[in-house]
């Protein structure tokens, strides 16, 4: 079962969008640990566009990102 992630008072409004867009991305940051997805999480940070957005949590659903 995923964890009501998207609606969370910590996920920055425009990740939440593209995570709740991208179900596998969604299901992929479901399984990470509390730390891992704040390291996600922050990585959200420096992103300005939209599709930037998209790219980054489309990496995320490819395995393609990666938390320290």
């Amino acid at each position: 079962m995923i964890k009501n992630l998207v609606n969370g008072p910590e996920i920055p409004m425009g990740f939440g969008m593209a995570l709740a867009q991208n179900a596998q991305a969604l299901e992929a940051f479901s399984r990470l640990s509390d730390l891992q997805q704040q390291q996600i999480i922050d990585g959200t940070h420096e992103i300005e566009s939209k599709q930037q957005m998209q790219a980054y949590v489309q990496q995320l659903a490819d395995g393609t990102l990666h938390t320290f």
